[in-house]
């Protein structure tokens, strides 16, 4: 056997060092429930076992997601800086739930390189723990590949996985959407987690410049959004994560026979440089990047005000984005153009 892995450890996989990852993990690790529900069994085993009791719901429905940050990865492998890429990776995923009213349970990873680093792999998972603890759900389990040959050195990838779960008459989405419903921003806080392989291109020249700024993380949204269907069940009727694609994603809530109208708001710095060195036009970027939108929240319009002041009250900036209108064709119009643009 020993010399089965020193042939391996030879072609660029140190079992060992796996092997110690998991041991630090394992340590590290905390027992945790999740409201009445419990992890039996998490990292470690062959596969992590989690009981799930949701007695304070009337039809529980398992809500899942999986999301990655794309060519961000590649930033956080030049600049050394791994601290924030699990935030990343669970509020691509979790912030998803959210948005069908899915409060997260438990979030698994994987985590693959050329040559497994034991710095930066805890870096980044620390990361992701700590993320899963602000959200409420637990990380129970993942995979660490190394893969030599496919990876160049220095060089990783993730993906993250979640699994929630929402009462079936609490789900948010178009079925609950109608005209007259206004539509709260909710900031994002730079980038987040996409369109990396243009802004890759777009400050090559200055890349050190704008390191802090492109790997700023994703705001965790999924504790705001489940705290406002506490409050208010039926005010908050659908729920938009603005990723790839930026505005179109609100299309994907609601229903037909309806369209967007939409309010311009003050664009952060960042996407106003990256419009100009792009020279891509509004309706161009808005389809490419938040531009300083990373949510949006579709309420009723008689408690619009009450709602956006709880918003603000858990310290995000919103915007006063508009209203969905009845049309013959799913769209989004932006009427009066960008207030700094």
């Amino acid at each position: 056997m020993a010399a089965i892995s020193t042939t391996y450890q030879k072609a660029g996989v140190n079992i060992a060092t796996g092997d110690d990852l998991v041991d630090w993990l394992k340590k590290s690790a905390k027992s945790k429930d999740v409201g009445s529900s419990s992890v039996i069994a998490g990292v470690g085993g062959f596969a992590a076992l989690f009981r799930a009791r949701f007695a304070h719901m009337q039809s529980p429905v398992l809500v899942s997601s999986t999301d990655g940050v794309g060519t961000k990865v590649k930033l956080a492998s030049d600049f050394k800086r791994f601290d924030g890429i699990g935030q990343d990776l669970v509020a691509m995923c979790v912030n998803d739930l959210a948005c069908v009213g899915g409060e997260p349970l438990f979030f698994l990873d994987y985590y693959a390189c050329g040559r497994l680093d034991l710095k930066s792999a805890k870096s980044f998972l620390l990361s992701v723990r700590k993320a899963c603890d602000e959200v409420g759900c637990v990380l129970i389990g993942g995979e660490t590949a190394e893969m030599p040959g496919i990876y160049k050195k220095g060089d990783f990838d993730c993906a993250g996985f979640a699994v929630g779960v929402v009462d079936e008459s609490q789900i948010l989405g178009a079925h609950r959407v109608q005209a007259g419903d206004r539509l709260i921003g909710v900031a994002s806080s730079g980038f987040h987690s996409n369109g990396y392989s243009l802004l890759r291109k777009i400050f090559a020249r200055d890349l050190k410049k704008w390191a802090d700024v492109l790997l700023r993380p994703t705001f965790l949204y999924s504790p705001l959004i489940n705290h406002l269907k506490k409050q208010t069940p039926s005010n908050l009727h659908a729920v938009a994560h603005v990723t790839g694609g930026g505005l179109d994603n609100l299309l994907r809530v609601i229903p037909d026979g309806t369209a967007l109208e939409l309010n311009g708001w003050p664009v952060p710095e960042e996407f106003l440089i990256a419009k100009k060195r792009a020279k891509m036009n509004w309706p161009e970027i808005l389809r490419v990047l938040n531009c300083g939108v990373g949510l949006v929240l579709f309420v009723s319009k008689s408690k619009f005000e009450g709602m956006q002041m709880q918003v603000e009250a858990k310290g995000f900036r919103t915007f006063d984005l508009g209203e969905v209108v009845n049309a013959r064709k799913k769209a989004w119009h932006l009427r009066g153009g960008m207030l700094n643009g």
